[in-house]
């Protein structure tokens, strides 16, 4: 599910990030929004991880 959740992230970043640009620009991902892209995946990866509540 976490793996889901990361993926999903990143290919969020990269459908909005490459929407809203000019035709005249070319089709393509920019190099940051890849980078932002990897990012929100390590962010979710990071922020679904299970919670170890060990108690003493």
């Amino acid at each position: 599910m976490r793996t889901a959740v990361a993926v999903l992230a990143g290919l969020a970043v990269v459908y909005f990030g490459s929407r809203g640009r000019s035709p005249d620009e070319g089709a393509g991902v920019s190099g940051g929004v890849v980078v932002l892209a990897v990012l929100a995946a390590a962010l979710a990866w990071y922020l679904t991880r299970p919670q170890n509540d060990t108690t003493k």
